[in-house]
């Protein structure tokens, strides 16, 4: 098959045949003219039919239906990219022979997003769902790229895990051939060994998280965007490769009026419970905190990011490095955007004896962290990373009021299919 994409038609000299394929996203049988419009992966094509028999072969076909059109580039402002195809032959590649569940035609889909869900193989090719899977494509290249500049390697670790250490209660537990395996909650443990290795390390991949939230924010299955890096002097040095990062990631997908600055606004916790008029002694933010410093942030600084630095030990994971100033806060943070968090990182512990410590004062036992431990045995650097939400990124970015909305086939307390 010869084909061209409809975005290379604008490229074809008036007059020339040209062959093109894709779906029927639309027919309009008026009295002395038809119109069909063929939906591709990059936009759409007009064809004006007027031809008797090309018009009674159109009238046979159906929406959704995959068809092949040859026809002559033909000059017309009024259609996509500046040309229309006229003359068509039709042939039809796979016909759809069942009622669509809802409309395909329409700028936005009237389903409700249970319906779509349920429909995922049809709803997903509407270009205004399509289109933040684009976003969130264009957003992991950029993430790729920016690391790769900053002379990170790209990793792959092991979604099966033997032992529930992170936290046992949100874990999913499989059988893993008779003995008990636990779906992977983050890369967090193999990505700092791996420090060991390249010094600076990144992974794009699936984690898991057992939480029974039901809300537009949480998924069972999401994609972390996770990165580690070594000979820090502290959490600042992380920050600024986060922020080089976003800049990369943002520049990447190019098409949405969002700026970062080269150095983004930061304020401790202890600052960001004033500022948000919570309790002194919150351990943690809730979400209306979280708006109340991304207006903050935007009212002050101009600036839709801000980092929430020094979080309570206490509410951070037994790895994190505690501030050397005053031990009670952590050299960990989050980076809001537009009011929401989006990435939790932090510097690490870096030495055995420290690591034992923390585990003896929250009363774990050794063993289950073997394998983890033993790379810091034998010598770890100062080290920090982050995990940034890809689906809660893009739906921020995009205005998307729910996850599920930006991942193909979301997976959540209620929905295990399709």
């Amino acid at each position: 098959m010869q084909r061209i994409l409809s975005t290379e038609l604008a490229t074809q000299e008036p007059g020339c045949e040209v062959t093109i394929a894709g779906w029927i996203h639309r027919r309009r049988l008026l009295k002395s003219v038809a119109f069909l419009i063929v939906r591709d992966t990059a936009g759409f094509s007009q064809v004006v039919v007027t031809e008797p028999a090309a018009r009674e072969r159109l009238e046979q076909l159906t929406e959704e239906s995959v068809v092949e059109v040859t026809a002559v580039v033909t000059a017309n402002e009024q259609a996509p990219y500046g040309v229309e195809l006229t003359s068509p032959s039709f042939r039809e590649l796979s016909r759809v022979a069942v009622p669509l569940p809802f409309e395909m035609h329409r700028p936005a889909l009237s389903a409700g997003l249970s319906a779509q869900l349920d429909h995922a193989a049809l709803a997903l090719r509407h270009p205004s769902r399509a289109a933040s899977l684009r976003v969130a494509a264009a957003a992991t290249k950029g993430f790729r790229e920016a690391l790769e500049a900053q002379r990170f390697v790209e990793i792959h670790t092991p979604k099966i895990v033997g032992s529930a250490t992170e936290s046992g209660a949100n874990v999913f537990k499989i059988d893993y051939f008779g003995r008990p395996g636990y779906l992977a909650q983050s890369p967090q443990f193999y990505k700092q060994l791996m420090v060991g290795v390249f010094e600076r390390v990144y992974e794009v991949g699936p984690v898991f998280r057992a939480e029974p939230s039901d809300t537009a924010r949480h998924l069972a299955q999401y994609t972390s965007l996770d990165a580690e890096m070594g000979f820090i002097t502290d959490h600042r040095d992380v920050m600024a490769a986060l922020t080089r990062t976003i800049k990369g990631m943002l520049g990447e997908i190019g098409t949405l009026e969002t700026e970062i600055r080269d150095e983004i606004p930061a304020v401790h916790f202890s600052e960001a419970l004033r500022i948000a008029g919570a309790p002194a002694d919150e351990p943690d933010l809730a979400p209306a905190h979280e708006r109340a410093l991304g207006e903050w942030a935007l009212r002050e600084h101009g600036s839709e990011f801000l980092f929430v630095t020094g979080y309570p030990m206490r509410k951070r994971p037994f790895y994190t490095h505690p501030d050397p100033a005053d031990p009670t806060w952590s050299n960990g943070f989050d980076l809001l955007f537009r009011g929401l968090e989006i990435v939790t990182g932090g510097q690490r512990l870096h030495r055995y004896e420290d690591y034992v410590a923390a585990l003896t004062r929250q009363g774990e036992p050794l063993e289950p962290y073997a394998g983890y431990l033993d790379g810091f045995r034998y010598g770890m650097p100062p080290h920090g990373g982050w995990a940034i939400g890809l689906e809660r990124f893009v739906a921020r970015l995009t205005g998307i009021g729910n996850v599920r909305e930006t991942t193909a086939f979301p997976r959540d307390l209620n929905r295990i299919a399709p």
